[in-house]
């Protein structure tokens, strides 16, 4: 099942509810950043929150980062998604490890530990939006949830998991109920989305039984009246960073230093933090590289 984004609608066109199936990129997220299984656990929890979150977004570009810092072994994260189905993040301390809860399952509260949620909504245009919020358990679905009703004071319910099996991740994805702005002063719509809170604990069941979003959302919440829209969104892990862009970024060293690079190093390494990709620069790039910020510089002086 290829990792998608559906939406819909309950109570007459109040409440917003959207889903994502994220198994494809937590798995990729996974093999690139070589993450430990309660950091898997955390980080695709993490990215499909991210995805749930940025689907409200309007204008094309718009983005949500969410960072969090923390006390725990995995010492916190990063996740980067656009309303454009593209996500990207990594794992503080990737490797770590904790001892799973009595039931098998990683244990992410202890993971994470202690700390803060930083939200930062970039809509397109202006300056971002940023918000911070304490860490409830560091389940993340809680401290999701929480920030929403504190922070954006918005009725929300959020479910959100990744199932792990012998091999890795089995299947991962997210549940966002939500009332919308038109309807935010309802009290009774208020109640009535966080009374799905507890419908939503049966999501990981769900979930790990390889239920399509649709069939998830009729399970959970087709009690609503639930309008299922046509629209869906394919979702992907991605990362904007590209062999250009590095050897732009590599002109900070001036010529001086590069030259010291291709003398000691024979060229030069470098890595996306975010996306772990690794770009070899051989001593040649470097060469032209310098050549051409020389050339430059003659040409601004003339």
């Amino acid at each position: 099942m290829a990792d998608l984004l559906t939406r819909a609608f309950a109570a007459d066109g109040s409440i917003r509810v959207v889903g994502v199936i994220t198994t494809d990129s937590t798995k990729e997220a996974r093999d690139r950043h070589k993450l430990s299984n309660v950091a898997t656990v955390a980080m695709g929890r993490t990215m499909a929150a991210g995805l749930l979150l940025a689907s409200a977004m309007k204008r094309e570009n718009s983005r949500v980062n969410l960072r969090i810092r923390s006390s725990g072994p995995l010492e916190g994260l990063l996740v980067d998604a656009g309303l454009d189905g593209t996500v990207r993040g990594y794992v503080t301390n990737p490797a770590a490890e904790v001892p799973p809860k009595e039931n098998g399952q990683p244990n992410v509260s202890a993971g994470l530990g202690a700390g803060y949620l930083y939200m930062l909504r970039d809509i397109g245009y202006g300056r971002p939006y940023n918000s911070t919020v304490e860490l409830i358990n560091g389940e993340v679905s809680d401290d999701i949830a929480y920030y929403l009703s504190n922070s954006e004071q918005t009725a929300s319910c959020i479910g959100l998991d990744v199932v792990m099996g012998e091999d890795g991740v089995t299947q991962a994805g997210g549940l966002l109920v939500q009332v919308l702005p038109k309807a935010h002063r309802d009290e009774a719509l208020s109640k009535l989305v966080y009374e799905q809170a507890g419908k939503l604990q049966k999501f990981p069941e769900l979930l790990g039984q390889g239920k399509t979003m649709p069939e998830i959302m009729e399970a959970l919440l087709g009690h609503l009246g639930l309008e299922m829209q046509p629209e869906t969104t394919p979702l992907r892990f991605h990362c904007p960073c590209t062999r250009d862009r590095l050897m732009g970024a590599m002109r900070m060293f001036g010529t001086d230093e590069l030259q010291d690079m291709i003398e000691k190093d024979d060229g030069a390494e470098a890595k996306c933090d975010i996306c772990n990709e690794v770009y070899n620069i051989s001593a040649q790039d470097l060469s032209e590289l310098i050549k051409t910020m020389d050339a430059e510089a003659i040409a601004a002086r003339s």
